[in-house]
């Protein structure tokens, strides 16, 4: 056997147990399957969206993105500095609003304390050495957290379900945690209790104060290679004496947000995705633009917006800059004031007095 054939084959080899290797480190990252009964979103093995949009799916179109990026700038600020400490609480029907980095907000209602899909990890990964780095400090220091009630999950990815945070958090402050349906037992088996299945416009109490309702997103599932769309991604309501306030979590755009905002309305606060959305051609399905936002907030009806999912970690090829530029042409085009649709920097707050 010739040189050239022996190593041919030999690279052939290696690449064959890499591949076969990945496929078997994928498949054990997966998370459980959601198991119940069928549903108009759910075919007794995978979770659909409302109109049967779906993320873009397989190799040929992940390939195009990758090979034709074209990355907005996206500078590295490591240095920037922690907000001040949130109060303990907010007084009966106060609100204060706390941006933190990401899709992490901590919102202090009625006496409660709620994060949102909170990461306060380097990347989003299953491993801490490889994946999308975080590119700012969170805005809030963990330590600096007021006792956390209740967490709020959107859905599994990393960027929104990042385990190590949820073990901290559990083992300081034990907090309910509320997230789609199958959630629950992916959770339990990594040593965090606590947690609650929630369906589709199913509502809960949280307090005497406050209800909380799990509404419809438009998004996807999985965090390893056997377990897409196999557990429920949702948006959440909170009923509350400060009003009615919804976080959108992590979508594209339909129209479930008008149905969100008739059923709950008047919604005071929405807090709605800004970035991730280039290219529009792969993203738009599960990611709204910031013209898409304003639309949102219209079909809300809300009194006031906030964005989140930008400023943390580039997961997409939109820069730094510009889902803040975007959202502020998006306005000026549709003749929505600015001070109705806020971008707050990491750590700082948005503080309402009683209706």
């Amino acid at each position: 056997m010739s040189a050239t054939r022996r190593l041919l084959l030999w690279t052939v080899a290696v690449l064959a147990t890499a591949a076969a290797g990945g496929f078997m480190v994928g498949c054990s990252l997966s998370a459980p399957r959601y198991s119940g009964p069928r549903s108009d979103h759910f075919d007794g093995k995978q979770f659909r969206n409302i109109g049967g949009v779906r993320a873009q799916e397989g190799m040929k179109p992940l390939l195009k993105w990758m090979l034709h990026r074209e990355k907005g700038p996206f500078p590295e600020r490591p240095d920037l500095p922690y907000g001040p400490k949130p109060p303990t609480r907010v007084g009966p029907g106060e609100l204060r609003v706390t941006f933190v980095n990401h899709g992490t907000f901590l919102l202090q209602v009625d006496g409660l304390n709620i994060l949102t899909d909170p990461i306060w990890s380097e990347r989003t990964s299953p491993y801490q050495w490889a994946g999308p780095k975080r590119l700012r400090p969170p805005g809030l220091r963990f330590d600096e957290l007021p006792p956390i009630d209740v967490v709020l999950i959107s859905h599994n990815h990393y960027d929104h379900l990042d385990v190590e945070t949820l073990r901290r958090l559990a083992a300081r402050d034990q907090p309910r945690i509320f997230a789609g349906l199958g959630v629950r037992q992916f959770l339990t088996e990594q040593g965090i209790p606590n947690a609650t299945d929630m369906e589709w416009w199913q509502q809960l109490p949280l307090s005497p104060q406050i209800r909380l309702a799990c509404v419809p997103a438009q998004h996807f599932s999985g965090r390893g290679l056997r377990d897409r769309d196999a557990t429920l991604w949702a948006g959440y309501v909170l009923q509350t004496t400060a009003g009615n306030l919804y976080y959108a979590g992590d979508t594209g755009y339909g129209d479930f947000f008008r149905a969100i905002g008739q059923r709950f309305a008047p919604i005071r606060l929405a807090i709605l995705p800004i970035g991730a959305y280039r290219p529009q051609w792969f993203m738009a399905p599960i990611h709204i633009s910031p013209a898409e936002a304003v639309q949102a907030h219209l079909d809300l009806g809300a009194r006031q917006s906030i964005g989140t999912h930008f400023g943390t970690f580039q997961l997409a090829d939109d820069g730094l800059t510009e889902p803040t530029t975007d959202l502020r042409l998006a306005l000026e085009k549709k003749e929505v004031p600015d001070s109705t649709f806020l971008v707050l920097p990491e750590g700082l707050g948005w503080h309402a007095r009683p209706l």
